[in-house]
């Protein structure tokens, strides 16, 4: 991923405004660390951060188009891009990048190339063949890259876009956060939503729970085709790993297909030999042409790395540490102690550009685990977000009254995850030049997994009193539990004890100690009488406790403006369901529920 800011209809010469707009561009350049590339048009300025994944050598942007009439600034990855390169004989291709395919695809579709792509996303296009120069913008699906819009009161006839709240608050006194899923046209100024897919609906509280049942073969494959695409990748990957089933899952099959990988890239590299077509030879319509045969090949370590971080013995480098040696993964466990977390929150949340209290409690262990990841040589990691949120994992989830309203928690969380767990897995990650990937958000995967009969997702407030036909206890996330309980090749996919380990929110299992110093910090640093006044300060999402209070304080030394203070969204937890007023895990009655499972 990288970072993108953009503005037009900014008036007759941009180009007195080229230099001011790279100053405020270079407040992300720690999302792309590597080059920074600045486009400036007849009305507008483009200007890209750049992280290089794919395409290293040749993909520097603002992209191009070979007659110079279209500039294209991408923050993101498309999966699918060999196939769709494929489909634009007639262009001529400049780069290796990945993201170049969306000028042809413009050309041939206009707006409506949206849905051919298959990836993370947020871009903006300036077509000046046209009169006046034309904007389309747009932002993946799920929204796991972040992409923010906004407006200024001195300059009405313009209109501004970046990956970063930072870089608008400058010029904007109105910003909101891009819906994903969604395209802007500065034709008609509009922004119509192109994502349709079977399982979603405009009001979750509309949403009919569908009846499917549960196919356990085509959820385990659709997954494990997420995890192959998102492989593609010219510089050094690994896994976090926290231990719990989701990114133990991920880790697993990522473990598999690099494997696959490596030996298919063996026997490419054998069958080669002597015959390859000389790098000086081009195909005849002039493009450049892709490395390697089909495609280009992702780069492996002899093994895959897995990454996790928590306090001292706690319980998530206990469990990944265990997923590891049975993986083989090479396994770097990292510690901090709640200090350097407290030291760090200020910085975690400048980055994060929101004041959610699960936000910045999650975000500040990913946020010192990327740095060391980093540190490492690793530009990429593969991630376990959205998971809980589509198979409905969280505790919480067992006070849903009835499977209606399951399935409705699970959509209305499945939307809302560009306003919590993208952001932290995006923005964590990014502070540090890392790119984090997400295979449970893939579009296939949502359209099998968000389609399941809702009763099958459900699970009981005393799981001892459900087991399957072998004994497994119907927890939270079963199905997908049970869909990998099987080994297909004869070697599991993860030992019982991780493959069957209960919920733990990553805010509690990177250590317990964490949450409670915060807490504990923050009511040392805030006063009883500003508490006590907090309404008056803060008439809109008042703080209700005084870490959120501190938290919010933060926020406001940063980002002082409404404008800035109206993209956040607070995560509330369902206190209809009778749910504890405090999100983290451990607040869920049944958190220390026993399932009758012995470690192995």
């Amino acid at each position: 991923m990288c970072g993108i800011l953009a503005v037009h209809n900014i008036g007759s010469k941009p180009g007195a405004e080229r230099s001011r707009f790279i100053a405020l561009s270079k407040r992300q350049r720690h999302r792309g660390p590597d080059w920074s590339g600045c486009f400036v048009g007849k009305q507008s300025i483009l200007v890209h951060e750049r992280l290089a994944v794919v395409g290293v050598e040749s993909g520097a942007q603002p992209l191009v188009s070979p007659d110079g009439k279209i500039a294209l600034a991408v923050n993101g990855e498309v999966y699918n891009h060999i196939k769709l390169r494929a489909s634009c004989p007639e262009y001529k291709f400049q780069t290796h990048s990945d993201c170049e395919v969306i000028i042809p695809l413009y050309a041939k579709y206009d707006r409506d190339l949206c849905p051919l792509l298959d990836g993370m996303f947020s871009f903006v296009l300036l077509d000046e063949s046209v009169e006046p120069p034309r904007v389309i913008a747009a932002r993946d699906p799920i929204g796991i890259t972040t992409l923010y819009q906004g407006w200024s009161s001195k300059n009405p006839g313009a209109v501004y876009f970046a990956s970063e709240l930072k870089c608008l608050v400058d010029d904007c006194d109105k910003i909101e956060s891009f819906p994903p899923g969604h395209v802007y046209d500065s034709v008609d100024d509009s922004t119509t939503r192109y994502f349709n897919p079977t399982w979603w609906s405009g009001d979750a509280d509309d949403v009919q729970p569908p009846t499917n049942l549960a196919n356990l073969a085509l959820l385990r494959e659709t997954l494990e085709a997420a995890v192959k695409k998102r492989l593609m990748s010219e510089v050094p990957y690994g896994v976090l790993l926290s231990g719990g089933l989701d990114s133990s899952l991920i880790a697993a099959i990522a473990v598999r297909e690099t494997e696959k990988l490596a030996k298919a890239q063996r026997e490419r590299r054998q069958q080669l030999a002597g015959t390859m077509t000389p790098p000086s030879q081009t195909p005849a319509n002039g493009s450049v042409p892709l490395a390697g045969d089909e495609e280009v090949d992702p780069v492996t370590w002899p093994q895959l790395h897995s990454f996790s971080i928590g306090l001292p013995g706690s319980p998530d480098l206990l469990a990944a540490q265990k997923a590891a040696r049975f993986l083989g993964t090479i396994h770097h466990g990292f510690t901090f102690t709640v200090q350097e977390g407290l030291d760090a929150i200020p910085e975690v949340i400048h980055h994060l550009e929101t004041f959610d209290v699960t936000t910045v409690r999650a975000s500040t262990p990913m946020y010192l685990l990327s740095r060391k990841i980093k540190a490492m040589g690793v530009k990429m990691v593969l991630s376990g977000e959205g998971s809980d949120e589509i198979f409905g994992g969280y505790l919480y989830f067992h006070a849903a009254p009835n499977a209606k309203s399951f399935h409705q928690e699970c959509v209305r969380r499945v939307k809302d995850l560009h306003t919590a767990d993208c952001l932290r897995a995006n923005k964590s990650t990014m502070a540090w030049g890392l790119e984090a990937r997400v295979p449970f958000l893939d579009k296939a995967f949502l359209e099998v997994a968000m389609n399941i009969d809702s009763h099958e997702k459900m699970f009981s407030k005393c799981s001892k009193q459900e087991l399957d036909d072998e004994g497994r206890p119907k927890m939270e996330k079963y199905i997908i539990r049970k869909a990998f309980d099987c080994s297909p090749d004869g070697k599991p996919y993860l030992p019982d004890s991780i493959l069957w380990r209960q919920k733990e929110q990553f805010s509690d299992g990177v250590g317990y100690s964490w949450i409670d110093g915060m807490k504990d910090h923050a009511v040392d640093v805030v006063s009883d009488e500003d508490f006590a006044k907090r309404a008056d300060r803060w008439p809109q999402s008042t703080p209700d406790t005084k870490e959120a209070y501190w938290i919010r304080d933060i926020f406001e030394s940063y980002f002082p403006s409404d404008a800035a203070a109206s993209t956040a969204v607070r995560w509330i937890p369902r206190g209809d369901w009778g749910c504890a007023p405090d999100p983290s895990g451990r607040a869920v009655g049944i958190h220390n529920a026993a399932y009758g499972l012995d470690d192995d």
